[in-house]
């Protein structure tokens, strides 16, 4: 990613921030940024704009969400100058015992939930996190912002290359599932390629629903009636009150300062507080004068996150069901104490920690306005298309985020009904003396946590700017206990850590030398869209790195 030929000596950068005074939208497709901006320049703000925007993303980019999936946003209103946070996710079928789903794994010759099919569904909150946004802060009403999403839907859109690529992936693995998943997105059994034009007008249909009828057109109309007939039919577990009792949280950021900023994330069920985890052992180094990716750095890097996704896999749950330790897990003693634990070789085995001793008292999109607003909002389906599962007539699949339960009854996260699963979509915010600086996230999976700490480190420590930070090399170490594991089945290896590819091999040696396994990885390394505010010009950056098809946008 590195680009040492470039003029402006912004070495890591491929290409320049964008910088405009009235407004910016930042999205991982074109022409959904540019929907965004369309809401902007007719007198939507910020949160018109994200729900545009975001529409437009469920049908241009299906591989990574849809109104089948789940919601969380951040979102900083300027009028009352607080900061609020969304979980828009949704819950486990209340038919669904933990008995009956091991009896269905069982009979399927599996051991844990399967990744496609009926079990791992559960309720989308998207739609809700939608009108709960908008009822609470949208100007434009809600036909407006869906509309272009409707058009596209109706007339047709130019699937963009690495869309294209995922969605070719996606068809093999998905099309025997249940419904009409090939009939809804295919083009004659295949998948669209770069440049095809793809229509959905079932989705279009039911987004014209939505945007006549409301969210309960959703929730207690004629669609959830449809989901309801087509679950019995098909051994599906989710019901009609399933969605008819469905609500989304409001819910407090919870924050740490990282040398100066205030960086929030969202509680549990979603794995955020991970980043303030590992931003807090990291302070405690001199990662300047360490340097950027060094192996000292890296290795640090790479310790810290093996020592909090222990954590991660221990603690991380919704919190209607379990008590978690906020507090002491993001407290700074708590790092300091976990911080003995790195060495200067790499851990084989490590072990969650005991938070509860330091108690005190999650496609990604960014939007901002002339009025201030900022929206930090991420939204998917998980595992690219979810489930593979799609009512006939409703064109849009179903998530498949049940699938991140443990089976393990003693586990904070071990599946009930009516339970919300542990969560890896986290939208991100920072504030910088009281006032907001930076609406980013970095979306994929358990690299969201590392990534996230990887820009604040960026920028912070090593003094990039907005674009660069997201261009820059990346890493990411897999092989850490997972939430959705049983109890005792923890790191007992040094696990992988996985690098982009222009890390000078001396650096690898170094590392090898430390103990870690090194691989490499085409793609695994999330994708980061980000806004900025300069206080001082009272002008907005956007950026949206090289690795998506994106686009940041301003006027």
């Amino acid at each position: 990613m590195a680009n040492a030929d470039r003029v402006t000596g912004k070495t890591f950068a491929t290409r320049s921030e964008v910088i405009a005074q009235h407004g910016m939208v930042a999205t991982s497709q074109p022409l959904a940024s540019q929907i965004g901006l369309e809401v902007l320049k007719k007198g939507g703000n910020a949160i018109d704009a994200a729900i545009a925007a975001n529409a437009a993303l469920g049908l241009m980019e299906p591989t990574g969400n849809g109104i089948g999936g789940d919601l969380y946003a951040i979102v900083w209103h300027a009028k009352s100058q607080k900061l609020y946070g969304l979980n828009a996710s949704g819950r486990s079928p209340k038919l669904l015992s933990l008995k009956q789903l091991k009896s269905d794994i069982n009979a399927l010759d599996r051991d844990t939930i399967p990744p496609y099919g009926m079990l791992p569904i559960s309720v989308p909150g998207t739609v809700d996190g939608w009108f709960e946004l908008h009822n609470k802060f949208g100007q434009m009403p809600m036909k407006s912002l869906l509309k272009p999403a409707i058009d596209y839907a109706n007339k047709g859109f130019p699937v963009s290359e690495l869309i294209a690529h995922y969605w070719n992936l996606s068809v093999p693995r998905l099309s025997p599932q249940a419904g009409s998943f090939k009939t809804t997105f295919t083009i004659n059994g295949k998948a669209p390629r770069k440049g095809q034009v793809f229509k959905n007008p079932e989705l279009a249909n039911t987004l014209s629903m939505i945007a006549e009828q409301g969210r309960d057109a959703f929730y207690q109309g004629d669609i959830a009636k449809s989901i309801d007939t087509f679950m019995k039919a098909n051994g599906g577990y989710l019901r009609y009150e399933d969605f008819a009792s469905h609500t989304s949280t409001w819910v407090e950021p919870l924050s740490t300062n990282y040398r100066g900023y205030d960086v929030f994330e969202l509680p549990p069920n979603g794995q955020g507080i991970a980043a303030l985890q590992m931003l807090n052992i990291l302070e405690l180094y001199d990662l300047p004068a360490m340097g950027f990716l060094t192996p000292e750095t890296l290795h640090v890097m790479t310790e810290a996150k093996k020592l909090v996704f222990e954590d991660r896999a221990k603690f991380y749950a919704d919190p209607d069901f379990v008590d978690i330790p906020l507090k002491g897990l993001i407290s700074k003693q708590y790092a300091i104490e976990r911080n003995k634990l790195i060495g200067e070789k790499a851990a084989k085995r490590v072990d969650a920690g005991n938070p509860a001793m330091y108690q005190g008292d999650t496609i990604y999109l960014s939007t901002a306005d002339s009025e201030g607003n900022m929206v930090s909002l991420i939204q998917s389906n998980y595992r690219g298309m979810g489930s593979g599962v799609v009512v006939p007539g409703l064109g849009f699949v179903f998530q498949d985020r049940g699938q991140l339960f443990s089976l393990d009854e003693n586990h904070a996260n071990v599946y009930a009904p009516n339970k919300r699963p542990f969560h890896t979509i986290i939208p991100a915010f920072v504030m910088k003396d009281n006032k907001p600086f930076m609406s980013f996230g970095l979306m994929g999976g358990a690299m969201q946590p590392q990534g996230h700490v990887q820009i604040i480190t960026n920028i912070v420590d090593f003094g990039m700017n907005l674009q660069e930070a997201g261009d820059a090399t990346r890493w990411q170490h897999y092989g850490s206990t997972e939430p959705t594991q049983l109890n005792g089945d923890q790191l007992t290896s040094r696990g992988e850590l996985v690098i982009e590819s222009d890390i000078p091999y001396q650096t690898i040696r170094a590392l090898m030398n430390k103990g870690h396994k090194i691989g490499f990885d085409r793609g695994g390394y999330g994708g980061y869209q980000a806004i900025m505010w300069d206080d001082k010009e009272k002008v907005y950056y956007g950026a949206s790195e090289s690795r998506k098809d994106g686009q940041a946008v301003g006027y």
